[in-house]
This record gives structure tokens, C-alpha cells and sequence, in this order.
């Protein structure tokens, strides 16, 4: 039932509003809505000229309008007369084609109609730096293998700390915080969720670590290769089907292979046969290809997967069954839109249950030191162009996803890609300048 803000805003002390949308590349963006107006502009939706963000449109086009979808609402922990809001974007009287959060709810509904749910959790690998960036924050921070490392989470506590005690606050559950395979990263776990609801969740933690640490004197950073010789930032989603109702978990069956039943097999054979596709969504920047294409890091391992294969309970795969009923996906980085990543999952892995692809027999090798024995298995892209051009080739999810927001996405990727072919790196400065 949807609530009326100016009404919940004077029970729970909130001043102001976020209306929130997230547009095509995953910027947050929003108006600052005052409480006491809050009602009057919830019915018609707070106005945003959509050539200003990243949609494709011209200044010509009409006003967008977002109007909150007040179960996506949460009261800022770290300044609670403020509340973040996720909204529907309108145009013309009809929903935005372009928008990720409608194209993730238009899919939730397709799948509540063939009977199943998709319930995802996620992983967001984040480094905490210095605040011009060139760094990590923590000098002390040098082991080669500093996963886990007590002494340097301790040396971060009051950042973490404050992130995971407002997500209990919020309700989220985090269950554990750990420094990560990298000098100065971390990852904070929470509870799954339905994917429109962990897909709010993740745009809204991110905003939430930056905002956090950025009181703390400090910077957090999402980008997938901040450093060349430390591990990347990744965002492992975990994945189950369930029933309409949210009871039953589809993809469980202790008599399957691995406790996962056939659907489940089905969804990763989708996965796999548009996983060169999705790339183009699931690692969306330049900087993605530098995380799955890098050499072995300083601790000695990527963690990240440059074939498409699927394996038991060994992360050097893209697909990983690491318990029964679920799997996890471990492609993904955090420049992913949280809503087109699980869009994009939802529309890979029905088209594998509609058309029972089959994954083919999983793999149970190293794939970082014996891929030779792998046989004959694709290769992820070299790069967000080759990406961009393979999802452009993929009749089925630019249908799944909408082909008017397919082209868009297309044409501002095409556009990111031609600005960085045209700017000039140091390294190539330095080895080419004199040749």
C-alpha cells in the first residue's frame, strides 16, 4: 500500500527527500524533495529533464516524471531527517522504456507469470582509499595476502563498523564484514533478497559506504581495477528461483546433482550461452575488462573468471554451485546498474528454463593453472567493444530488456567507448613517444 510522505515524514522526523532514479549507466540521481510538499508532488511525480542524465534522449524531449515507490523508502542512518526513495519513471503518461528499474519490475512480473521468483544476494567489493584517489587509506595495509586480515579491519572499524551497524539498522541483516584479497578492500554480506528489492538495496549501499566514508575524511571506490597490481572490486550475485509466493526454492533438490535441480541447470545453461552478451551489462566500463583479463595480482590470484565455464564449489569458475539450491555468479562487477544486472541475469536464465538449454558437464579443474585441460570453451570479451558488439548480436535479451532501451544503452556505451579511444594514456606516452 503506498504511503503518503508528508504524513510519514512527520511520525519519523524526516525533513527531505531523495526521489530517487537511476539511469542508464548506474548514476544515482535525485531531487531534493522538502517534507511538507512531499504528498503533493508523490501523485504526479517530481520533474527531471532526461537529456540531463544519462538516458538517450535531446533537450527536446518533454519532462520525466518519477514518482516514489514508497516501498523502496530508507531514512539515511548517517542523517535521518533525510530519506532516499526509488521512483518509476514516467514519460508522457507511460512508463520510461529506458529505465533499468522498470525493465527489472516488467521482468519480475513475466517470471511471477510462469510461476517463479528470483531471489539474489550480493557480494559489493569496495577499496576505502585516500581522498585523491592515488592510494589506499591504509599505509600499514602491505601484506602480499592480507585477506582477512584482523589488524587491518580493526584499523577500519570505525567506517565499517558504521556501514554494517546501519544496515542492521535498516533491517538488511549483515552477517559479516571482512577485509578482502586486496590491500585496503573490503565486503560487507547481507541477507537475499527478491531482485527488484536487492537491486535498491545495492544502489542504495553505495551511495551509503561513499557518503560514509567521505565523513570520515576518506574515500570509497566501486571502480572494478582502482590498482593494477591488487585484486579487483567484484560483485558475486548469488541466485535461487522460487515460488510466486517466496516459500518454495526452486532450484533445491537433494536428490539432483549438487542439491540443484533441473531448472537450476537450465538457468546456468542460460547463463552461460549469453554470458559473452551480458558482459556488456554485467561489466559495463572500460576498467571492467582490466579486472577479468588482468595477470595474477599481488596475492597471487585474480578471484575473477575469464572463461565461461561452470564448476562445484571452487571459485575459479564463472558459475559456482557452492551449496544446494543456489549458485553464484561471479562475473559481475560493481560499474553494473544494480537494476540491469538483475535484469539481465533474469532474462538469461528464464530463456535457459524456457528452452531447457543444458549446460553441458561442469567443470572441476583450476581454471587458473589448467584451463589447457578445459577443451574447447569461450572466452569472455577483451574489452567493453567487443562486449557492446556481441550484446548488439543478442536478439534475445535486447527483447528481454526492451529494444528501446537496448539501443540506448548501445549508443551510450558506443559513445564512452569513443571518448576513451580518443583520450591519450601515460603508458602510451611512454613507450611510444619516441618510436
Amino acid at each position: 500500500m503506498t504511503m503518503d510522505l508528508t504524513d510519514h515524514a512527520e511520525k519519523h522526523g524526516i525533513k527531505f527527500f531523495l526521489f530517487n532514479f537511476t539511469d542508464l549507466t548506474g548514476t544515482q540521481r535525485a531531487k531534493l524533495v522538502p517534507a511538507g510538499t512531499a504528498s503533493r508532488i508523490q501523485k504526479n511525480g517530481a520533474g527531471f529533464a532526461p537529456f540531463a542524465s544519462w538516458l538517450d534522449y535531446t533537450p527536446a524531449h518533454p519532462d520525466m516524471l518519477v514518482t516514489p515507490d514508497t516501498n523502496s523508502l530508507i531514512q539515511l542512518p548517517w542523517k535521518p531527517d533525510v530519506a532516499w526513495v526509488a521512483g518509476d519513471c514516467w514519460m508522457d503518461g507511460e512508463l520510461l522504456a529506458q529505465s533499468p528499474r522498470n525493465i527489472l519490475k516488467k521482468l519480475q512480473g513475466e517470471s511471477f507469470e510462469h510461476g517463479m521468483l528470483m531471489k539474489s544476494g550480493v557480494e559489493p567489493e569496495f577499496h576505502i582509499i585516500s581522498p585523491d584517489g592515488l592510494d589506499i587509506s591504509d599505509a600499514r595495509d602491505t601484506q602480499m595476502k592480507p585477506c582477512y586480515d584482523q589488524s587491518a579491519i580493526m584499523r577500519r572499524i570505525d567506517v565499517i563498523s558504521e556501514i554494517s551497524l546501519a544496515m542492521t539498522q535498516l533491517g538488511w541483516n549483515p552477517y559479516q564484514n571482512d577485509h578482502e584479497d586486496a590491500n585496503g578492500q573490503f565486503e560487507i554480506n547481507w541477507d537475499f533478497n527478491d531482485a527488484l528489492t536487492t537491486a535498491d538495496q545495492l544502489a542504495f549501499f553505495k551511495f551509503m559506504v561513499k557518503s560514509i566514508a567521505e565523513n570520515h575524511g576518506l574515500r570509497a571506490t566501486f571502480m572494478p581495477k582502482p590498482f593494477s597490481h591488487l585484486t579487483g572490486n567484484g560483485c558475486h550475485v548469488h541466485i535461487s528461483m522460487w515460488s510466486p509466493d517466496g516459500e518454495t526454492n526452486l532450484f533445491s533438490d537433494p536428490a539432483g546433482e549438487l542439491g540443484l535441480s533441473e531448472s537450476g541447470y537450465h538457468f546456468i545453461g542460460g547463463l552461460l550461452q549469453h554470458s559473452q552478451s551480458m558482459a556488456a551489462i554485467t561489466n559495463a566500463t572500460v576498467n571492467s575488462y582490466k579486472r577479468i583479463n588482468a595477470a595474477p595480482t599481488l596475492s597471487g590470484a585474480t578471484w575473477s573468471p575469464s572463461s565461461i565455464t561452470y564448476g562445484g564449489n571452487n571459485r575459479t569458475h564463472m558459475i559456482r554451485i557452492p551449496d544446494e539450491g543456489r549458485i553464484e555468479h561471479r562475473l559481475p562487477d560493481n560499474s553494473a546498474n544494480p537494476y540491469l544486472l538483475m535484469a539481465s541475469i533474469l532474462a538469461a536464465g528464464l530463456d535457459g528454463i524456457k528452452k531447457k538449454t543444458q549446460p553441458g558437464k561442469r567443470l572441476d579443474i583450476n581454471m587458473y593453472s589448467e584451463s589447457h585441460l578445459a577443451g574447447e570453451v569461450k572466452k569472455l570479451p577483451l574489452n567493453l567493444l567487443d562486449a557492446i558488439r556481441t550484446f548488439d548480436d543478442n536478439t534475445v535479451l535486447k527483447q528481454a530488456l526492451g529494444n528501446e532501451l537496448s539501443q540506448a544503452y548501445i549508443n551510450l556505451k558506443n559513445a564512452e567507448w569513443d571518448r576513451y579511444s580518443q583520450s591519450i594514456s601515460d603508458w602510451e606516452r611512454e613507450t611510444t613517444l619516441d618510436c
